[in-house]
């Protein structure tokens, strides 16, 4: 819908029509944009609208031998025996636990950190400080796993720092207690500074005649900070948001499965590594697609439920 105005006060809708004629001439004038496209909608669809069709597996007993439309249909015995499993409650409280610290830690410390870069004047300090910020995002996370690995084994630079205080020199990754700390700092060393882009961008986009003004009318820097700089990125904190806690079920695996082992399961052992275990180890696969559907339909409850509540309440939202 296009709005038009024709006088104050009043605004006329005015509703483009998509003919084909109107079509094919968007497609040539903007030809080569639609051919860049191409390949992005090509992955799309091969690698996520084409896998969709394997939900079926979840209402099956998959057998690889008999395939998707062989294996004998068990309806819902695969989410059944998820609930009632031993493991249920463990793997959703530890995934909700894991991903509410990401949520209050590593969210509100990519915005602390674009604050403070943007407040820094001095650019070659601002670029290598933000450079280096980036790095550790770019290192492989096989190599950032055994890093941690080694600097938290018995004999390991931050377990001997550690035994200064603690007296023990047992390995950091095999205490339950230890395991969230870990993966969390980790987080933020490797993903502040890539987490601070989206919100630095933002901050490029503040009209700095607001600032100006502000400092006309007497406020001082934290004041400009509060009524100015994140009041201009608020609409892009919220849309984050809603997508963090769209994700909220879905931590990532392959961290986790480099890092813990069967002495941390009681706090580590989550729904992605579960889900790893029983489809990839114990070729389960019914089961295990039953268990990634089921958190694939909580995420989108969440999204959708964010989504309004954020539409209601400051009028940002996703859809």
């Amino acid at each position: 819908m296009i709005a038009k105005k024709r006088q104050v006060g009043e605004v006329i809708p005015v509703y483009k029509r998509f003919t084909k004629e109107a079509i094919v001439k968007d497609f040539k004038r903007n030809k080569a944009a639609y051919l860049m496209a191409v390949p992005a909608i090509i992955m799309l669809v091969l690698f996520s609208y084409l896998p969709m069709f394997g939900v079926v597996m979840a209402f099956e007993n998959y057998k690889p031998k008999l395939g998707i439309f062989g294996s004998p249909f068990v309806g819902l015995k695969n989410f059944l025996d998820f609930f009632q499993s031993i493991y249920f409650v463990r793997v959703v409280k530890n995934t909700l636990i894991l991903s509410g610290l990401q949520l209050l830690i590593e969210f509100p410390a990519s915005i602390i950190f674009a604050l403070l870069l943007n407040e820094v004047r001095t650019k070659w300090f601002k670029s290598v400080t933000q450079t280096i910020s980036y790095m550790p995002n770019f290192i492989s996370m096989v190599v950032v796993s055994g890093i941690i690995i080694d600097f938290c084994s018995s004999k390991g630079v931050l377990t001997t720092f550690l035994s200064n205080f603690t007296g023990s020199n047992q390995n950091l990754l095999s205490v339950p207690g230890n395991w969230r700390a870990i993966y969390i700092i980790s987080d933020l060393w490797q993903g502040l500074g890539m987490g601070s882009i989206v919100f630095l961008a933002a901050l490029a986009g503040i009209d700095q005649e607001l600032y100006e003004a502000a400092v006309i009318d007497g406020a001082n820097r934290w004041k400009q900070t509060i009524h100015v700089t994140l009041s201009g990125i608020m609409p892009t904190i919220i849309i984050m948001l809603i997508m963090r806690v769209g994700m909220m079920m879905s931590v990532g695996s392959e961290k986790t499965i480099l890092l813990y082992n069967s002495q941390v399961y009681e706090t580590a052992d989550i729904i992605s590594s579960y889900v790893y275990r029983k489809g990839l180890v114990e070729f389960n696969y019914g089961y295990s697609t039953a268990v990634s559907l089921f958190n694939s339909v909580i995420n989108f409850t969440l999204l959708v439920v964010t989504n309004h509540v954020s539409k209601k309440a400051s009028e940002t939202s996703l859809f």
